[in-house]
């Protein structure tokens, strides 16, 4: 690893830029299915899912949602939802009690200052309850498709892994991407980063061995190697086609590797 950071110590800001770019370009090839996981047909359903998914995954929400979206069809229904029976509904999720809570007083927020829609500005967007900065840039990216990046665990380790950025601070991560990126590709980097995340470079043991940036890397090594190690770390359906991505024999990736869920 400490040779790899080496190589780029002297790194100057256009060589980070285009660096990244250049990384940005093999992620989309790498994760063709990249997407918002979170299932939605309109903007207050992905607000609703989007608060849901707080400590939760993905797959539990989407589990919930069509019971939530039957019965609580506008910002007014929210509004005046019966705390009980929402908190019965929203338990499988975790923390169900502040969920409950938050989204009665988005529904009363839309109704009350944005005429029950869900408004498409993030300084609006972070007004509402329950509605942060990541949030935000989730709902305006999927829904109204304006370009936004969302900084959750994933991405702040792997942009930092990267040598993107040295920082912790989700703001200030956000906007230091965003002057290395094309702004039309913040949204979907970000899909691209998590999935990477969750299939590949893992909090603990990232697959260095079969990454397909790993020429590009500075924590290169951080992870394991050598070829066969590192593709018994990859996760997802996907996993032998992100290992011949990266130039790694995919017979090397055992089944119960495609078969396991990925990191939420």
């Amino acid at each position: 690893m400490a040779r790899s950071a080496k190589r780029f110590a002297e790194e100057t800001p256009i060589g980070r830029k285009r660096r990244a770019r250049r990384m940005a370009r093999l992620l989309a090839d790498a994760h063709p299915d990249a997407h918002c996981e979170l299932d939605f047909g309109t903007p207050l359903e992905l607000a609703v899912a989007t608060v849901l998914s707080a400590q939760s995954t993905d797959k539990k929400v989407n589990e919930i949602t069509p019971i939530v979206f039957a019965k609580y069809r506008t910002a007014a229904d929210y509004a005046a939802a019966e705390r009980a029976e929402l908190e019965t509904i929203l338990r499988p999720t975790g923390f169900f009690r502040a969920k409950t809570d938050a989204l009665i007083k988005l529904g009363q927020a839309l109704v009350d200052r944005f005429d029950s829609e869900v408004p498409g500005r993030l300084d609006d967007l972070v007004s509402l309850p329950g509605i942060g900065r990541k949030t935000a840039n989730v709902i305006l990216g999927n829904a109204f498709d304006v370009p936004g990046i969302t900084v959750d665990t994933h991405f702040r380790r792997l942009v930092n892994r990267f040598g993107w950025v040295r920082e912790d601070d989700p703001v200030k991560i956000e906007s230091q991407v965003a002057g290395l990126i094309d702004k039309r590709d913040w949204t979907m980097l970000s899909h691209r980063v998590i999935f990477h995340g969750r299939r590949v470079c893992h909090a603990r043991k990232p697959a260095c061995g079969a990454c397909t940036l790993a020429s590009l890397c500075p924590s290169y090594g951080t992870g394991p190697t050598d070829a066969a190690g590192a593709a018994r770390l990859l996760k997802g359906p996907r996993a032998r086609e992100l290992a011949q991505h990266a130039g790694v024999d995919p017979d090397l990736v055992p089944q119960v590797a495609v078969a396991s869920p990925e990191a939420p």
